[in-house]
This record gives structure tokens, sequence and C-alpha cells, in this order.
């Protein structure tokens, strides 16, 4: 009975999915990128410098965080119910997409293994990974995210979504546990007909050593996720390394796009030089360099590192985490994360992509 029960919830599921039309759709173009056949911000330029084509982010990868460690779950409770609740987060998150998007905000990074909930964090006790130990997938994880990838989808969002952070790598059984998450999460954004997806392998992958997420072999799995189709349909891959790294040229090769993380990058005049360095690899071709994780910001500055990315024409992604001693409303990784618009670190990075928004 059990199996026939199993059987008939797959055919429900498929079928669902099968009936569900996307509204969205991500594509590359050289070095732009399109959304549903249009290049972004067709035809505009923004302080003199060509806009069209590029993807700016934010990272909000915990989006639907949870914690499976009683003995850290604690850490999370909100402000004013004194407990932490996985849904409310998520609930929060959703509601205030539309709110991002009317400012501007294109695409965001979210992460089946989220980020540190404290921003940075020298060792993560807690346990949140929507990736289960055998590289099967977690039911309430990915309900979460179906919300969010749903939503993002109705309002022409595109979604960078991450697969693996390090601080869970240790989480996985072995090699082909990563393996199998790669192919189920694959799989499920594929068979569930999203077209605004984007994949990230996993966040910061020098920092990573299970064969196949290793600075030395991550190349491997980008091919590999690229492998898998359904329909005819496959996702547009790449994967990040820490701050002012330059990704290998075998990850450059492999790669939809490239990614770049500007932590560290003090000096804005060394965005440019990160960014020629990739493209002056001999393994690159025309495809979009998209930064989607930096915490520099002085928006308010003439010259900042989201300046100097457009300058370079790069996208450029938003990191914020809550600061020691600020309060809850500032920072988007910080758990619980207000999601709201409201510290002045994030109304400035909004401010600038509303005057991309509204550029000619």
């Amino acid at each position: 009975m059990k199996h026939i029960l199993l059987i008939l919830l797959i055919l429900l599921t498929a079928s669902c999915s099968e009936n569900r039309v996307s509204r969205t759709e991500v594509s590359i173009v050289g070095e732009e990128f399109y959304i549903n056949g249009k290049p972004t911000f067709e035809g505009k330029t923004w302080r003199g410098m060509k806009i069209q084509g590029l993807l700016p982010n934010a990272r909000l990868v915990n989006g639907i965080f949870d914690d499976k460690t009683d003995s850290t779950r604690y850490k999370w409770a909100y402000p004013d119910t004194k407990v932490w609740d996985a849904n409310r987060n998520t609930r929060e998150f959703v509601e205030n997409m539309p709110v991002w998007k009317e400012k501007g905000l294109l695409a965001f990074t979210i992460n089946l293994q989220g980020g540190s909930p404290e921003g940075y964090s020298e060792t993560q006790p807690w346990h949140n990974s929507a990736i289960l130990s055998d590289g099967s997938l977690d039911e309430e994880y990915m309900k979460r995210l179906k919300l969010i990838l749903d939503k993002a989808d109705e309002l022409e969002m595109v979604v960078i979504l991450g697969l693996f952070y390090v601080g869970q790598e240790k989480y996985l059984d072995d090699a082909e546990a990563a393996r199998n998450g790669i192919k189920n999460a694959v799989e499920w954004v594929l068979t569930n007909g999203y077209k605004n997806v984007l994949l990230e392998i996993n966040n910061e992958c020098d920092f990573f050593k299970l064969d196949g997420l290793s600075p030395e072999t991550v190349h491997e799995s980008i091919e590999y996720a690229k492998s898998i189709t359904y329909h005819g349909k496959r996702l547009l891959v790449s994967t990040s390394y820490a701050g002012k790294i330059v990704p290998s040229d075998k990850v450059i090769a492999a790669s939809d796009f490239v990614l770049l993380h500007g932590n560290g990058v003090w000096k804005p005049e060394r965005i440019t030089l990160q960014v020629d360095s990739v493209r002056k690899s001999p393994a690159y071709t025309p495809k979009p360099v998209v930064y989607n994780e930096d915490d520099h910001f002085k928006f308010d500055e003439e010259v900042n590192n989201f300046v100097k990315a457009t300058e370079a024409y790069t996208s450029w992604g938003y990191f914020d985490f809550r600061k020691k001693d600020e309060p809850y409303e500032q920072g988007f990784q910080c758990i619980p994360a207000d999601w709201g618009i409201n510290s002045e670190r994030k109304k400035g990075f909004f401010r600038l992509l509303t005057e991309w928004k509204n550029a000619k």
C-alpha cells in the first residue's frame, strides 16, 4: 500500500510540474543576461556606463534557513516572539520580494545550505541544510524554496541557487552524496518547470575538501550539472571562490557565467583588476561576470565597489550582515533577518538600483 501511495504522489507531482507554466526565463547572449528574450536594462546607461545585460543582485541566502541542532536553535529567536520560526522567515522573505523588485532588484542568491547566520563565523555548530547526508532533499526546505521560486517567477526575477556551503559540508556522507545532491537539486528545479534559476555549485569552493567540491575538482561538478537535462532544458551553472580570488582556468572554461566575490577588496580599483584577470584568462570566452557577494558599501560616494564593477561591465551583488551591537533591522544574512529595507545600508543599495531602473 505504501508503495502505491508513493507512486501516486510521484505521478501527481510530475503532473503538477508538467502543467506549471513558467513566466520567467533567464538566458545568456554573449556577456549579457536576458530575461524573457530581452536584455536586462535594454538600451540603458547609468552615469555614462552601459548597464544593458547586467544582473544586479543581493545575497539573501538564508531565505529557507532552519536549524536542526537543538543546542543552537535558541540563537535565532525573533526579538518579538522570543522563538525561532522557519516558516515565518520564508513568509516574510516572500512578502518583501515585490518591494525589492519595485526598487530595481533583478536577482538574488539563495542557498540550499544557506550561509553563516552570524555573517562570518569561526565555527558553525548549527545544522542548516536542505541536502541530507546522502544527497537526498529535505521536503520541508524544498516546500519553502518553492514558495520563493514561485514568487520570483511571478515577479520576473532571477534566482542564483547555491547548493553547498562550507559550514555544512560536514553533514554530507561523502563525495558521492554531494554528487547525488547536485543531481537531485538540478532535477528538482527542472522538473518543477523553473526557467529563472542560475546554479552555483558551492559558495567559495576553495574552502571545500570533498572531491567534486574542492577548487581542484569543482569544474567536474559544473560539467556534471550542465549535463543533466529535462525535455532538452538544462541550467546555467557556475561556482564561486573566496573574496579577491580569480577562478581557475578550468572553472572559467566550464562555467556559463563567472562568479566573483569582492570580500576583502577594500580598494575599489582592485575590482577592475580582478575582472580584468578573468577576461585575460586563456580559458575565457565572452560570458557574463557576476559578483554575487561583496560586503563593501559606501553607496553615497562617487567611487565604490558597486561603481567600479559597473565600470568593468560586471554585475554586482550586495552582501550585508548584522555587525556586532547593530539592531535587528541591519543586514540581510543574519538570522533572524529583517527582510525589509529598514536600514541606511539597505536604503543606499536600493537607491542606486532605483537609479538603474529609471535610467535612460
